[in-house]
């Protein structure tokens, strides 16, 4: 009884944050497609992703020590509830027409950091509300939540914006944090049994805040796995925020057929973690994480070859129908290494560690695009490239797609022939479950964060 109630808790969060993702989403597309029409560049797309994403580097692991020591479902709460006050103010902005750009990368950093608190909460509280038999399908549908997401906004956007314009996109998504935060307040997440490792990690608040990256730092093989993460996310990221503009470039600014596109990348996703959710990946999974993610590179340069919008879509498709198989694999390997007290703290350190040098991605891909690439498309010399990225519009973004594409493929390939990364599973040990300690979760003016 107490298993089927964690997993109903489980997917009744899932839901509801996938109904706000859909919110955010929705808005999101709405002011990007606003601010790229407004500049014509995609510098300041860039930006916005970079000021988003940096607090995740700077404070991850503050918000990964609070979710080991406090209620994670109040963490959850007030994490949304940050989120949303920031989607409040952008709504007030364009709403009295005093929005500038400006204000909107202050609002991405002060959103991000809100969001920070999340991951770590909700990814340490998966192996407490679901038993290890049904862990890899919990974590193929967390999976599923963003394509989902990203699947039904697009074109519920466009009908909405066309409707109520930008400040009514903006206000639903509003409306969607509210659902998610009632829910999730009135949920029940159980709290950790203490394991010895995660007493042996007690003491100083610098060795509690620190922990995390010390049990990473144990293992060597996840060190490993961790730095090929980090290449990764700094390839697909830096190239992902250039799909908008790109696409834009490519189909002489035809908003109707980016957002189709947009909605098969998502459909991709979908159907990747509909595929792990039934298939549940190979044993060892490692298996089936690095192969995803070298297929993943494969399809990026064919994104950047692809000229035809039946192409394009082909290759964004089947760039997003791999993450969910890497994912899901990766977040179950670890929810069986790291022991439960400890999973917010090493799950806020994989989170930092991976992104690391997202940020350098999103300085280096606008100034690249804008002043380099795109205007190359009109030099002499682009003609030997020009058989195959074309010389229209676009093509420059094209051919940094290629190039990102086939040097992550590259460096997967070679850490993939690594023996200490494919025998990762083998090498590091589980950790030794104990009796479940359930907590009665804490009123939320008990905990300050």
């Amino acid at each position: 009884m107490k298993q089927k109630s964690g997993l109903s808790t489980f997917y009744t969060i899932v839901l509801t944050q996938a109904f706000s993702m859909i919110g955010s989403r929705m808005s999101g597309l709405a002011v990007g497609i606003w601010l790229f029409q407004q500049t014509g560049d995609v510098t300041p797309l860039a930006l916005v992703a970079f000021f988003g994403v940096l607090p995740t580097i700077l404070g991850s692991n503050v918000a990964g020590l609070l979710a080991d020591r406090y209620d994670r479902r109040v963490i959850i709460v007030l994490s949304d509830t940050g989120q949303a006050v920031c989607t409040a103010v952008l709504f007030l902005l364009f709403l009295t027409g005093t929005f500038r750009v400006e204000y909107l990368y202050i609002l991405a950093f002060l959103q991000g950091s809100a969001e920070m608190f999340q991951g770590p909460a909700f990814g340490a509280s998966v192996a407490m509300l679901v038993p290890d038999e049904h862990r890899d399908r919990a974590n193929a549908i967390q999976q599923l939540v963003m394509p989902a997401a990203g699947l039904i906004a697009p074109a519920t956007a466009s009908l909405l914006y066309s409707m109520v314009g930008v400040e009514g996109v903006i206000l639903f998504d509003l409306f969607t944090f509210g659902v998610a935060m009632v829910v999730m307040f009135f949920s029940h997440i159980p709290r950790p049994a203490q394991t010895d490792v995660g007493q042996q990690s007690r003491g100083s608040f610098w060795r509690e805040f620190t922990a995390g990256f010390s049990y990473l730092w144990s293992y060597k093989p996840m060190v490993l796995l961790l730095i090929c993460a980090c290449l990764v996310n700094f390839v697909m990221n830096g190239l992902g925020i250039m799909n908008t503009p790109y696409i834009l470039l490519r189909t002489d600014n035809n908003e109707v057929l980016l957002g189709v596109l947009l909605s098969v990348m998502n459909a991709g996703a979908i159907a990747g973690g509909l595929l792990i959710a039934t298939w549940g990946g190979t044993r060892p999974r490692i298996h089936t994480v690095m192969p995803a993610i070298i297929l993943m590179g494969i399809a990026a340069s064919a994104f950047g070859f692809a000229q035809h919008p039946v192409a394009m879509g082909a290759a964004m498709f089947l760039i997003m129908f791999c993450p969910p198989l890497a994912n899901a694999c990766l977040f179950s390997i670890l929810q069986g290494k790291v022991p439960p007290d400890l999973q917010g703290r090493v799950f806020a350190a994989v989170g930092q560690i991976a992104m690391l040098m997202t940020p350098l991605a999103y300085w280096l891909v606008g100034p690249l695009a804008d002043t380099v690439f795109e205007p190359a498309v009109v030099q002499a010399g682009w003609s030997t490239v020009a058989p195959l990225v074309g010389s229209n519009a676009g093509a420059g973004i094209g051919l940094m797609m290629v190039i990102g594409g086939l040097v992550l493929t590259v460096v997967c390939v070679a850490f993939y022939l690594l023996p200490s990364l494919r025998h990762f599973e083998r090498d590091v040990p589980d950790y030794e479950p104990v009796e479940a300690v359930t907590a009665i979760d804490a009123p939320l003016q008990e905990v300050a964060v």
